[in-house]
């Protein structure tokens, strides 16, 4: 494919998907959903018959497009009504995620031939929640939630990527290795989330700096500023081995406190970079994947599927919680809008780049599941909502 034909097939691709969401909302099917759809039957199994199989080219997309995701959702949260929240929301991310993992790990082991590392490291790949997803459908004005249930499941979906990512990084490098899981791992863990969070903050208040003293002759120049913060926020913190991605999350939320001039316009534009961000991703997601091997995984990834979304996801749930006073009810709909999208396929791009054996099998399992999740969870979870969420 050269030059010319490549950009205008980027060019028609974003245009079927920008037609297909308004045609998505109609319906009450989930926006991500259609992207991916578009995404694989561009690929070499659908009509469009385009080869593509870079798992590193995905995975570094993936990234870049989850840190501008990260930073618009963290400009859009509002502190106040997250304050009260955090404690559960930190409880979700952390306790919650490892929950999870370790329920979907023991069920992958017990009944569907893994070993106990590659059953964990499965569970882990899947046992965060994604941003992309909650953002875009709490965001669609679709669902009508209470502000404090809002708060606490984007606080969530943007705070428990690092418990995930770490898990499957570390479970991963055991597998490849032979080498026996650390008890040193926690005390990176805690490094990775405190560091991150720090240099988030910092990263954050910077911009905000910024915004305040810097007096540009062009307008335009604010909003490369904060391309340069979404960048070097996730960069930098990477750099140190600490969480890129809370990092990303914090620097958006911080820099969304800021009070400064060209707050609105700037949160505008990033709204339109996010949903750049997730069509490519998910375009892209899409055209890496294989549907006629989906079927070969079908039972597995059924299984997994259900286990995930009607066992562990619950548990997790409603155990990270009982340490606070929280409704039946808003633990059901926490428990339910545990969607899963593009974090759990970008992080079962480090199996396959890792030479693990069950790599390929694990991401069509992950696949599987997110497309079950967004299916099953994304078109109910305002029935839910209004069947639960009623007012105080």
């Amino acid at each position: 494919m050269n030059f010319e034909i490549a950009l205008l097939t980027i060019a028609v691709l974003l245009g079927i998907s920008v037609v297909a969401s308004k045609f998505a909302s109609k319906v009450g099917v989930p926006v991500l959903l259609i992207f991916i759809v578009i995404g694989m039957l561009a690929g070499s199994d659908g009509p469009g018959g385009i080869w593509f199989t870079d798992v590193a080219a995905t995975q570094r997309v993936g990234i870049v497009a989850l840190s501008f995701i990260l930073f618009s959702g963290g400009m859009d949260t509002h502190w106040v009504q997250t304050k009260p929240i955090l404690g559960k929301a930190l409880s979700l991310a952390t306790f919650g995620v490892v929950a999870t993992a370790a329920i979907v790990g023991f069920i992958a082991h017990q009944f569907l031939g893994f070993s106990v590392l590659e059953g964990l490291l499965l569970g882990s790949i899947i046992a965060s929640t994604d941003a992309s997803a909650v953002f875009s459908i709490l965001g669609s004005g679709a669902v009508k939630i209470k502000d404090s249930l809002r708060a606490l499941l984007e606080m969530e979906s943007g705070t428990n990527d690092p418990t995930a990512v770490f898990l499957t990084m570390g479970l991963t490098a055991a597998i490849a290795t032979g080498k026996p899981l650390s008890p040193s791992m926690l005390g990176t863990f805690v490094w990775e989330m405190a560091i991150g969070g720090l240099f988030g903050i910092l990263v954050g208040r910077l911009g905000v700096f910024a915004m305040r003293k810097l007096n540009l002759q062009f307008h335009a120049m604010y909003q490369v500023i904060t391309i340069a913060l979404v960048l070097a926020s996730y960069a930098g913190a990477a750099l140190i081995h600490a969480s890129g991605f809370l990092a990303v999350y914090l620097t958006g939320l911080v820099f969304g406190q800021g009070d400064f001039p060209q707050k609105k316009g700037l949160m505008r534009f990033h709204e339109g970079i996010s949903w750049l961000m997730q069509i490519a991703m998910f375009l892209v997601l899409g055209l890496l994947v294989f549907p006629s091997k989906l079927g070969g995984i079908a039972f597995e990834g059924i299984v997994v599927s259900l286990v995930l979304i009607l066992v562990a996801r619950p548990i997790g749930a409603f155990l990270s919680l009982s340490l606070f006073r929280e409704t039946f009810a808003n633990k059901v709909i926490v428990s339910w809008a545990g969607l899963r999208g593009a974090v759990p396929i970008i992080l079962a791009t480090f199996p396959l780049l890792a030479g693990i054996s069950r790599a390929h099998e694990m991401f069509n399992i992950v696949f599987f599941v997110v497309l079950f999740s967004t299916v099953l969870q994304g078109t109910t979870l305002p029935w839910v909502i209004r069947r639960f969420d009623q007012p105080s």
